[in-house]
C-alpha cells in the first residue's frame, strides 16, 4: 500500500463519534453519579469509595499516560513502522487537558483529611508521628497541590504540544514539524519520568506513608505501559471490525504491538515488581515489609499470586510466540486480558489497609495472621458494586472524550514523512 492509497481508506471515526459519546459519555456519567450515592450512603464508608475512585482515577490516567510514553518514544527513535497506529496513542494522550477534573475530589479528599492519613496529622499515633515528623516537610497539603498542578501541566503541554503539530501536519505537509517534534521528544521524555515517577509516589505511595521504595515508580511506568499498549491493541481491532483502516493495519503493526505489549506489560513488569519485592524482602525492614506482609493475607494473598499467575506467568506463555501476536483476534483477546488484570494489579496497590494499631500491637508474622482474622472481613479483600461502577463510569468518560478529540481528525498521519515506510513495513 502506498501513500496515495490512504484516500481509498474509511480513516475517521464519522458516525462513531456521536454514538459514543451518548452511550459511553452519557453511560460513564451516570454510573459515576451512581457510584458517588453508593460509596456515600453505603456501610463500605467515605474512605473505602474513595481508595475506589483512586484506583478508576488511576487506570484512565495510566492508559493516557502510556499514549503519551509510545508517542514520545517513537519520535525520540524516529522510528517509521508506528507511524500509522501514532493517532491513536495521540488520542489517548489528548486526554491528559482534561483529567485534572476527576481529579479534583482527591485533592478536596486531601484537604478535608480523607483518604491520607498524613492530610490530617492529629490523627496519627504516637508510631506513626514519630515516622512522619521526617517526611513532613514534604507531605502537607499546599506542596502536595502545587505538585499536582506541576505534573498536570507538563502532561498537557507535552500532549498538546505533539498532538497539535502531528494535525497540522497533515494540512501543511512540512517535514520541519516532524524534526520539531524530535527535537522535543528528549527533554520531554525526562520530563515525563520525572513527573510520572512523583506522582505514582505522592498519590499512590503515600496513602501509606510510612513505606517507601525507590521502584515505585518505574513500577507504575511498567502498569502504565501494558494498560496503554493493551488499549491500543483493541481500539485497532474494533475500528477494523467497523471498517476503518482495514488496510492501513497490517500483521506486521499488530505484531509490533504485542511485542510491546509483550515486553514492557509482561517482562519488564515481572521483572521490576520481582526487583521490588526480592530487595525489600533481602532488607528486612519493617517499615518497608509490612506493605507486602498486609498483601499476603486473607484474600489479598490469592490476589497477589493471581498477579504472579495472569499478569505474568499466563501471558509470558502465549505471548512469546510469534504466532499470538500476529492473529489479531487473538492478540486483542489477550490484550483485553491484559488491560483486566492492569485494573487488578491497581486495585491491589491502592486498596489493602490495615490499621496502624493492629500492625504495631504484633510482633510476629504469625499473630499478625490471628489478628487480622479477628479483625473480621473489614479489611479483607472484599468487592464492592462502586469498585466496577466507578471503573466502567470513568472508562466510559474517558473513551467519549477521547473519540470528541478525535471527531475532525484522520486516524493516521496524512503527511508524516514516515508513512510510506510505515505502509510497506514488515517484521523479519
Amino acid at each position: 500500500m502506498t501513500p496515495a492509497d490512504i484516500t481509498n481508506e474509511n480513516r475517521y471515526l464519522g458516525e462513531l463519534v456521536p454514538k459514543i459519546c451518548r452511550y459511553a459519555g452519557l453511560g460513564g456519567l451516570a454510573l459515576l453519579a451512581a457510584s458517588v450515592v453508593l460509596g456515600w450512603a453505603g456501610e463500605a464508608g467515605l474512605e473505602r469509595f474513595l481508595r475506589s475512585y483512586l484506583v478508576a482515577f488511576f487506570f484512565v490516567l495510566s492508559l493516557s499516560l502510556g499514549g503519551l510514553f509510545f508517542v514520545l518514544l517513537q519520535h525520540l527513535t524516529r522510528a517509521g513502522w508506528s507511524v500509522v497506529v501514532r493517532r491513536i496513542a495521540e488520542g489517548l494522550a489528548d486526554n491528559l487537558k482534561w483529567l485534572w477534573i476527576p481529579f479534583i475530589p482527591i485533592l478536596v479528599a486531601v484537604w478535608t483529611g480523607h483518604l491520607y492519613d498524613w492530610a490530617d496529622p492529629s490523627s496519627l499515633s504516637e508510631a506513626e508521628w514519630a515516622l512522619f515528623q521526617h517526611k513532613e516537610p514534604f507531605l502537607t497539603p499546599w506542596f502536595w497541590t502545587i505538585r499536582a498542578a506541576v505534573y498536570f501541566g507538563v502532561w498537557a503541554w507535552l500532549a498538546r504540544f505533539f498532538v497539535n503539530r502531528s494535525v497540522q501536519q497533515d494540512a501543511t505537509g512540512d517535514p520541519q514539524t516532524t524534526a520539531r517534534m524530535q527535537s522535543v521528544a528528549a527533554p520531554g521524555m525526562i520530563l515525563y519520568a520525572l513527573t510520572q515517577s512523583f506522582a505514582a509516589v505522592d498519590w499512590i505511595m503515600t496513602l501509606e506513608f510510612a513505606w517507601y521504595s525507590t521502584m515505585f515508580g518505574v513500577y507504575f511506568f511498567a502498569a502504565s505501559t501494558c494498560g496503554a499498549f493493551a488499549a491500543m491493541i483493541i481500539i485497532f481491532y474494533l475500528l477494523q471490525r467497523s471498517g476503518r483502516l482495514t488496510n492501513v493495519i497490517t500483521t506486521e503493526h499488530y505484531h509490533d504491538l504485542g511485542k510491546l505489549l509483550f515486553a514492557f506489560g509482561v517482562v519488564f513488569w515481572a521483572y521490576i515488581a520481582y526487583s521490588q519485592y526480592m530487595l525489600i524482602w533481602y532488607a528486612n525492614i519493617q517499615e518497608e515489609t509490612i506493605w507486602f506482609v498486609i498483601r499476603q493475607l486473607g484474600g489479598w494473598k490469592s490476589m497477589s499470586i493471581f498477579l504472579i499467575l495472569g499478569h505474568f506467568a499466563g501471558p509470558f506463555l502465549i505471548l512469546i510466540s510469534r504466532y499470538p501476536k500476529r492473529w489479531k483476534g487473538v492478540l486483542a483477546i489477550g490484550a483485553a486480558w491484559m488491560l483486566g488484570v492492569h485494573f487488578i494489579d491497581l486495585y491491589w496497590l491502592v486498596m489493602p489497609a490495615i490499621p496502624a494499631d493492629l500492625i504495631h500491637s504484633v510482633t510476629t508474622y504469625s499473630q499478625l495472621v490471628t489478628e487480622f482474622k479477628a479483625y473480621g472481613a473489614e479489611y479483607d479483600l472484599h468487592w464492592r458494586v462502586f469498585d466496577v461502577m466507578c471503573l466502567l463510569g470513568m472508562l466510559g468518560v474517558f473513551v467519549a472524550m477521547a473519540a470528541w478529540s478525535m471527531r475532525n481528525r484522520s486516524l493516521v498521519p496524512e503527511k508524516d514523512p514516515r508513512l510510506a515506510e510505515s505502509l510497506a513495513f514488515e517484521n523479519y
